[in-house]
């Protein structure tokens, strides 16, 4: 366990207009993002698109991505309202969606493409500050958790809805729904009452009887062991989990491929539902047990799903896999924000550290599906599915021998 910092001082519990405002930007904001997933690819292929120009399309925002996910850490952390940042980011988001309708265009799309990827590198950290700023380090946990289950079934509804609007009307009109879906997320990041969001709470800062520079150095945040082994386990995670379920998809259309959508779709769904049922679970959880339990059942479901995907050949049983896949979800999706929150306490720059491992992410699941791919058409996907399982264990034992427990004590 980290050593104990000097105490905290509370703030008075958040108002519930605050909190459903933060449950429902959450919701509203996990369908404008899912606007903007598969759906690109399907619409700029119908706007006749070589695949080569998609690609360089993907390939740009992906890049933009992972190389902001540090700056705009930085960004939220310098901001003077988390809440204001999050506002911008959701409307050049929502005219990136309006960009992608009116004007399909490779100079527009490249645009909207790079600053969407921008956006959301400042959207992920503001909405973590904001749930910090409110709550307060010692009930971050379950307020994580409640984030992940409303962005779950977020994603959810806006996979439903877009996918309909799709087929009954066109794929352009997916990203005009984008488009008007900004609004009420708009309106309820403005239910959220600016007073109550805690500014020092939300970078990670706490009071101190005298300022001390070198408690709040930016060097000594990048030093922090605990940090760099959890980047570190992070990378790992998303090496084995990130190339999964696309190999998998090759698997099942290779066996059923008129089943193959239908497969998929349940594929998807399985695991976000999981997410959304257990999520706050997790978050108490991991306040009573510590993280380190919950992180090792995290990369031991991982590893299991991997083992299970390279031996298990009915594609129908493949589903029920996935149920592996819903636990891992359910776990990261709470502790990589709360782990972050416990390592950067104190630091004030709680949102920097969320970008440094959000690099981890982006680099590990860049390399996830090239190596799998890889290896997968070299030696066939049961190898590619056991190399998988190999790195997730490899993830488990960084976490049971070198990972300290980080839950700190309001006493």
């Amino acid at each position: 366990m980290l050593p104990r910092e000097p105490e905290v001082r509370r703030s008075p519990a958040p108002s519930r207009q605050s909190l459903r405002g933060l449950d429902w930007f959450i919701f509203f904001l996990a369908d404008v993002q899912t606007g903007f997933g598969p759906f690109i690819a399907v619409y700029l292929t119908t706007q006749k698109w070589t695949q080569v120009e998609i690609g360089l399309v993907l390939s740009i925002g992906g890049l933009v991505a992972l190389i902001g996910q540090m700056p705009g850490g930085a960004i939220v952390d310098a901001a003077r309202s988390e809440r204001l940042v999050a506002g911008l980011a959701v409307a050049t988001i929502g005219t990136c969606a309006l960009a992608y309708a009116a004007w399909p265009i490779f100079p527009v799309v490249v645009a909207a493409a790079t600053l969407h990827a921008a956006a959301s590198c400042v959207l992920g950290p503001a909405i973590a500050a904001i749930s910090l700023g409110l709550v307060g380090p010692f009930a971050i946990g379950e307020r994580f958790g409640r984030n992940a289950r409303y962005a779950s079934l977020g994603n959810g509804v806006a996979a439903a809805v877009m996918g309909t609007c799709g087929y009954l009307l066109s794929s352009r009109s997916v990203f005009l729904v984008t488009f008007l879906l900004a609004i009420p997320t708009l309106l309820a990041l403005g239910r959220i009452r600016e007073r109550e969001i805690d500014a020092a709470r939300a970078h990670g800062a706490m009071a101190r009887d005298a300022s001390d520079a070198s408690a709040t150095s930016v060097l000594r945040l990048l030093r922090q062991r605990p940090l760099l082994i959890f980047a570190g386990s992070v990378l790992l995670l998303q090496l084995a989990n990130a190339a999964m379920l696309p190999l998998m998809a090759g698997v099942v259309t290779t066996r059923s491929s008129q089943w193959a959508p239908v497969l998929i779709a349940a594929c998807i769904v399985v695991p976000q539902a999981i997410v959304a049922l257990t999520s706050p679970w997790v978050g108490r959880t991991a306040q009573l047990w510590g993280r380190r339990p919950l992180l090792l059942l995290g990369f031991a479901a991982l590893a299991v799903r991997g083992v299970l995907f390279a031996t298990v050949s009915d594609p129908y049983l493949l589903v029920a896999v996935q149920v592996f896949d819903g636990i891992t979800a359910s776990v990261f999706s709470v502790m990589i924000p709360l782990t972050v929150a416990d390592v950067a306490f104190g630091s004030g720059h709680f949102n920097l550290a969320q970008g440094i491992v959000g690099t981890a992410t982006g680099i590990g699941a860049s390399l996830s599906t090239v190596l799998a791919g890889y290896v997968s058409d070299r030696f066939g996907s049961s190898i590619a599915f056991t190399g998988l399982a190999c790195v997730a264990a490899t993830g488990l034992v960084m976490i049971w021998l070198v990972m300290p427990e980080t839950r700190r004590s309001p006493n």
